[in-house]
C-alpha cells in the first residue's frame, strides 16, 4: 500500500508542477522524508494524508487505489513558482470545494 501512495503523491506532485522540497515545506517536514515516502519506503500520517489530498483535490481513498484520476477540481495560478502560502489557498480552496460536492451528493442521496 505505500508504494501505490508514493507513486500516487509524486505523480499529483508532478502534475502540478511541485517539488519535493516544496511538498516537505508544505507539511513541515524534511525533504528526504518526501523522497522516502514516494519510494514506499515511509508512511504518511493520516493528517498528512489528508493535507496532501485536498491539496491534489482528490481523496483519501484516490491517492490509495492503484490508478489515480486527477480531480475534477482546478485552480490557476499565475506564478512561476507555487509558495507555501499558495499551497495553503489551493488547500483550502479545495477543501472547501470537496466539501461541498459531498454534501450535494449526500443531500441527492448519493
Amino acid at each position: 500500500m505505500a508504494k501505490i501512495v508514493g507513486e500516487n503523491i509524486k505523480k499529483l506532485r508532478e502534475e502540478m508542477g511541485l517539488t519535493q522540497v516544496n511538498i516537505a515545506n508544505f507539511l513541515n517536514v524534511d525533504q528526504s522524508m518526501i523522497s522516502k515516502i514516494e519510494k514506499g519506503e515511509r508512511s504518511l500520517s493520516v493528517d498528512m494524508l489528508e493535507k496532501l489530498s485536498y491539496l491534489f483535490g482528490v481523496t483519501i481513498d484516490d491517492i490509495e487505489n492503484d490508478k489515480i484520476e486527477r480531480s475534477s477540481y482546478s485552480i490557476a495560478f499565475r506564478a512561476n513558482e507555487l509558495t507555501c502560502d499558495d499551497m495553503e489557498a489551493i488547500y483550502a480552496i479545495n477543501k472547501i470545494a470537496m466539501n461541498i460536492s459531498f454534501m450535494t451528493n449526500r443531500l441527492k442521496g448519493e
